[in-house]
């Protein structure tokens, strides 16, 4: 099954980050995702691989906003 993610989205991860948060928030998609945590605000970027693998749901979507406007 394909997911779609698009920036602005909420992700949890399936490991924890140091701080303390599994909660990310994606501000680029492609080829490589740059992602947020949304406890210290480190960014990070990941390969798409490597993401989709570690994402285990989305919190919150911007999805049908973004889907809306096409």
């Amino acid at each position: 099954m394909l997911v779609k993610y698009y920036v602005g989205d909420i992700v949890q991860m399936r490991k924890q980050h140091p701080c303390g948060t599994d909660e990310w928030e994606v501000l680029r998609t492609g080829v490589d995702f740059r992602i947020k945590c949304t406890g210290c605000g480190r960014v990070v970027m990941l390969p798409r691989p490597k993401f989709e693998k570690s994402v285990k749901k989305i919190i919150s979507s911007a999805g049908a906003e973004a889907e809306g406007q096409t």
